[in-house]
């Protein structure tokens, strides 16, 4: 085998809590969890010449060693003492710097695709181990599916499959430094409302939608709304047009609604493109480990 195809899922946060700020300055989080079926298509070459080159459909994205890619790539070549070398090759879908892991899910694909490549051997739990050096959001993506992840977000504990529901993903066009919406955060956090995690999860558990967005919650809304109104403007939105719950992904700017049904859904995407609120949207479903 010269080379593999991999698909990188994005995820976003059903829920997303922040317990503390730890001496280093990392923020101790509490979120759940969740892989969508919309994802990036990487190819990864052989090559007989050493080192990693890569290439991307979107000419804004940086190819160098500050990549995530390049840092997985190189990560496994170096451990593994692989003498040939590798072309990445990145069809970019999920949105960037939205607050779906795109850079992560990227990079645990790399560790993937090599693995099975290079024939390395690595389990799952191998591969998230390694994950971990390069982001805190890496070994989730590895593992995929729905899970709550504690300490920075390197702490995962699976959980039972989120419900069956369409869901629908915009991004307004703008960009979010989550450095900058972090920062906001401490300095407003003794007035953080804090969503109720566990009560999320026994409703997962339950399969009970409607439950679950009635609890869903992200501390950061809280700082990035007030930045970036459109927010919650795309939220009224996807609520207006039969949204059972709506809610910022990450440190946004992302949207995701969850639905009962497809018409419900594609009815609401019609409604999004019309307002001209939304840069990128897609009406994709939820992803499990079962599927």
């Amino acid at each position: 085998m010269d080379k593999i195809d991999v698909k990188a899922l994005a995820k976003i946060n059903i829920g997303l809590d922040v317990t503390g700020i730890r001496d280093d300055g990392y923020h101790e989080v509490k979120m759940i969890m969740q892989t969508v079926n919309l994802f990036d298509k990487i190819t990864i070459s052989k090559v007989t010449e050493p080192g990693v080159s890569m290439t991307t459909n979107l000419k804004f994205l940086t190819v160098g060693d500050d990549n995530l890619c390049i840092k997985a790539a190189k990560l496994l070549i170096e451990e593994f003492d692989i003498k040939e070398g590798i072309r990445i090759s990145l069809e970019k879908h999920i949105p960037v710097a939205a607050g779906m892991a795109g850079g992560s899910t990227d990079a645990a694909a790399i560790l993937f695709g090599m693995n099975k490549l290079f024939k390395l051997g690595l389990s799952r739990k191998d591969m998230m181990e390694r994950g971990v050096k390069l982001g805190a959001d890496v070994p989730y993506c590895v593992m995929r599916g729905t899970a709550l992840a504690e300490g920075i977000g390197e702490i995962l504990s699976p959980l039972p499959p989120m419900v069956k529901c369409p869901v629908l993903i915009a991004k307004p066009g703008i960009a979010v430094s989550t450095k900058q919406v972090y920062e906001a955060l401490d300095s407003c956090f003794d007035k953080v409302v804090h969503p109720d995690i566990d009560g999320i999860i026994e409703d997962i558990k339950n399969q009970d939608l409607a439950s679950i967005c009635s609890k869903m919650g992200n501390v950061l809304e809280d700082v990035t709304i007030p930045m970036h109104p459109v927010i919650a403007d795309i939220k009224k939105c996807m609520m207006d047009n039969g949204a059972v719950g709506a809610m910022m992904s990450g440190s946004g700017p992302t949207v995701f609604g969850f639905f009962n049904d497809n018409k419900t859904a594609r009815a609401a995407k019609e409604a999004l493109t019309k307002s001209g609120m939304v840069k990128q949207l897609y009406l994709t479903t939820l992803f499990n480990n079962k599927n």
